[in-house]
């Protein structure tokens, strides 16, 4: 936390529920009396291109953008995101990171090639960073559209913000009908070491 304000920063490719996931995270903040901004940006967030959105609480937060290097928190929903966003992280920062690979169709051109090693990589500049199989999680609880919320559970670990307050904003938010298995999702989340 930098003067009292948590950096929280979301990444992914378009369609992984990046901008949702800002979103209940947002919410659950103002929720909870903070103060809390956020800051999208989705070039092509529907043809799987990158998707990023900066959250900031606090008491009063005066800029919805992250400066450089000062996360707190980056919640990568994509193996290659995380390694492009590492760079982000603060100090003591959290890295969380979904092991699912979505590999870009611009590396059928031959000019571009997925990087390789992503774990080991992110592993060297992180510290300690968190890695989970969402995507499969996810699959197992019958959705492959709960990665966002899997990954909630796990980044709620590290926020200060009240677990009964999460599962009301995620039973709200989420798509209608699945909010007792999007409650399911965090949960696992949460489980997750």
């Amino acid at each position: 936390m930098n003067n009292g304000t948590t950096n929280v920063l979301i990444v992914g490719v378009g369609g992984q529920g990046v901008l949702l996931a800002s979103e209940i995270l947002t919410e659950v903040a103002k929720n909870m009396g903070l103060d809390a901004k956020k800051s999208e940006v989705h070039g092509m967030s529907q043809r799987g291109g990158i998707v990023t959105s900066h959250v900031r609480f606090g008491k009063k937060v005066s800029s919805p953008l992250i400066p450089a290097g000062e996360a707190d928190a980056i919640l990568a929903f994509e193996l290659a995101e995380g390694l492009r966003w590492v760079g982000q992280l603060g100090k003591d920062g959290v890295m969380i990171v979904n092991t699912q690979e979505i590999i870009p169709v611009i590396t059928t051109t031959g000019k571009f090639s997925y990087p390789e090693n992503i774990q080991e990589k992110i592993s060297q500049l992180a510290g300690s960073p968190i890695f989970i199989d969402a995507f499969e999680i996810a699959t197992k609880l019958g959705n492959f559209r709960l990665v966002n919320t899997i990954l909630l559970g796990v980044l709620s670990k590290s926020l200060a913000l009240d677990e009964k307050k999460w599962l009301e904003v995620i039973e709200r938010m989420a798509p209608k009908g699945t909010g007792e298995l999007n409650r399911k999702a965090f949960l696992e989340g949460r489980k997750y070491e």
